[in-house]
């Protein structure tokens, strides 16, 4: 009998359709080819000397082969880029962090990221551990365990301490950061494992084999359930949340509300719903849901925003629905665990919870609508009826808002309808995306209509995410020839304005439209309430919070950065032109930025 040949011990043999052979020299090689093999187009990064034996082999290793390289000016500007274009895109970015000083500059893009839910793959450069190969500087920045500095931010961290455990450090770090609910992820890299050389054959397994689990369906019965409350709903009302990370979720979300002929709000995340679909009833959301007897969520991250008033001060929650309202909520949040911040914020109830991917579970939970509303003769007339209703509702929206866009228009310092109303006139008819949003209410005077007009971010609530995001994004959108248009304030451009530098290196068009109150206008809004509560005089309530004195010359300051800029515009007449100026820049290929005194709100 033959002798049976016993398993080998030889990575090429155990790498039959595992994995391929590895040309790498040194531990950073084997790095960048773990990137190549999970397709990481960019890297973004501020240089630093903690990795640069990663940085030697993503220019010198194969090179050609990326990932590309985008620099940046710091690393809180690199990862915000890396959320931006992850967002924009879909898939993830990796940036370059130098040690500790590096990681807690970013830590501030990297909370902003967790609150997103978006994947980017941070690699850090530290050590060495082996304190007989540290430098002077190398004793304070290098941490025992250098992940704890953003541990409770993460989805996973970790610190290979050989070459043989990056490959398999890379590929799980992956995987997490790409499984829903999504988010960022940190790797450090030991210098003594970047700089290693290799004496051994090594594999680089293909990643196709450890890519993320597809969205789950919905739980039949709770499917039931939700079908039924909506089919005998008087007046249900869906809101979405998140649910436009996944486009394919959209035309079956455009569906059941036709089907249910059903009030939708956009709750200022991503975009989910056209504007101009007159079952779009975000401009009017009390009215929406103050009937609502059944609320539809859709990856909501907080139902208390878009089910709470629209002020919200000190003291109990008061939701607008009513207490018999039966909410339903479809997503995966619930999935994920982390206490140091609550940003789901109230914990309110919801009767049919339904842990499920959206793209896959809304088209069920409308083939079961229809079935139901099918096998009811009166439910064509009750969702006419409903559905006029709405229209009727969006209808006197629209109505306000156009009455307040004709009344400021011509208003000094220039209105925000006029802000938005010229932008929205420029990007008609054009392929274009809107990579950032600022402001109460851009959504009542520009017209969005599919997932490029928002792309949301920012939950977080961290200034100067807007601007290093916007580039991101545009980056993203590079090759599409849409105009990408990033709308912020002055205090946000002010905190990152040095991201244009990487803007005007690498040739990503985007125009930057400041809306400029020369103020951190909310934290005003917030000393006159204090003023008025303590009788106090409210005419102080810009100290220390207004932008002048001098005042900032924001075009100037892109300029010196490389990018062409107008402003500061003063006359609303003068903003049409300037703004096609601006946009023939861009349509060139180059970033511009126009400068707007405009109102506080």
């Amino acid at each position: 009998m033959a002798e049976q040949s016993k398993p080998s011990g030889n990575p090429e043999v155990w790498s039959a359709g595992v994995g391929k052979k590895s040309n790498a020299q040194y531990g950073s090689d084997l790095m960048v080819e773990m990137l190549r093999e999970l397709g990481i187009k960019y890297i973004a990064l501020n240089p630093g000397a903690s990795y640069r034996g990663l940085h030697d082999s993503m220019v010198n290793f194969e090179s050609g082969k990326g990932p590309e390289i985008i620099m940046c000016t710091h690393e809180e500007i690199a990862v915000a880029l890396a959320n931006g274009y992850a967002r924009a895109t879909g898939d993830i970015m990796a940036t370059g962090l130098h040690n500790v000083v590096g990681l807690q500059h970013a830590s501030m893009a990297i909370f902003n990221a967790w609150c997103d839910r978006t994947p980017i793959l941070n690699l850090g450069g530290g050590g060495p551990q082996n304190t007989t190969n540290r430098r002077s500087t190398d004793w304070v920045h290098t941490a025992l365990v250098q992940g704890l500095a953003v541990r409770d931010y993460v989805k996973y961290d970790d610190q290979p301490n050989s070459v043989d455990a990056v490959p398999e450090s890379f590929l799980r770090a992956y995987r997490i950061a790409m499984t829903e609910p999504k988010g960022p992820v940190y790797i450090c890299l030991d210098t003594d494992v970047q700089e290693e050389k290799i004496s051994k054959p090594m594999v680089v397994p293909h990643a196709q084999l450890f890519r993320a689990p597809a969205g789950p369906a919905a739980n039949p019965e709770s499917l039931r359930q939700a079908s039924r409350l909506l089919a005998e709903a008087q007046w249900p009302v869906i809101v979405a949340g998140e649910a436009g990370r996944n486009p394919k979720a959209l035309p079956a979300l455009l569906d059941v509300a036709e089907e249910l002929g059903a009030a939708v709000i956009d709750s200022d995340g991503r975009y989910a719903f056209p504007s101009t679909h007159p079952l779009n009833l975000t401009n009017a959301r009390e009215d929406a849901l103050r009937n609502a007897d059944v609320v539809l969520a859709l990856d909501v991250p907080s139902l208390g925003v878009p089910l709470g008033p629209s002020v919200r001060e000190r003291g109990n929650f008061a939701p607008v629905i009513s207490p018999g309202c039966k909410v339903i909520h479809m997503t995966l949040l619930d999935l994920e665990r982390q206490s140091w911040v609550s940003d789901a914020m109230w914990l309110l109830p919801v009767h049919v919870p339904i842990a499920a991917d959206t793209a896959v579970a809304l088209p069920q939970l409308l083939e079961q609508l229809r079935e139901r509303m099918k096998a009811n003769a009166d439910a064509a007339r009750q969702v006419r009826e409903r559905r006029a209703k709405v229209e009727a509702i969006y209808n006197e929206a629209r109505k306000k808002s156009q009455g307040w866009i004709e009344k400021t228009w011509e208003e000094k310092p220039i209105s925000q309808a006029r802000f938005f109303g010229e932008i929205n006139k420029r990007v008609q008819g054009k392929a274009w995306a809107l990579v950032s949003a600022h402001g109460r209410r851009w959504r009542e005077a520009i017209e969005i209509t599919e997932p490029a007009h928002g792309i949301g971010g920012g939950r977080g609530g961290g200034v100067g995410y807007g601007l290093p995001s916007s580039i991101g994004a545009a980056l993203g959108h590079k090759e599409s020839g849409r105009l990408c248009v990033s709308i912020i304030g002055d205090g946000d451009f002010l905190m990152t304005s040095n991201a244009l530098w990487t803007a005007a290196k690498y040739h990503i068009p985007l125009l930057v439209v400041v809306m400029n109150n020369r103020s951190y206008y909310n934290d005003e809004e917030h000393q006159e309430r204090m003023a008025k509560w303590r009788q106090r005089p409210v005419e102080n309530k810009g100290i220390g919070i207004r932008i002048e004195d001098p005042a900032p010359d924001l075009a100037a300051i892109s300029r010196a950065l490389g990018v062409e800029a107008f402003g500061p515009i003063t006359e609303p007449d003068q903003l049409g032109s300037i703004l096609d100026k601006a946009i023939a820049i861009v349509e060139e290929g180059k970033p511009a930025v126009v400068d707007v005194i405009a109102q506080p709100r």
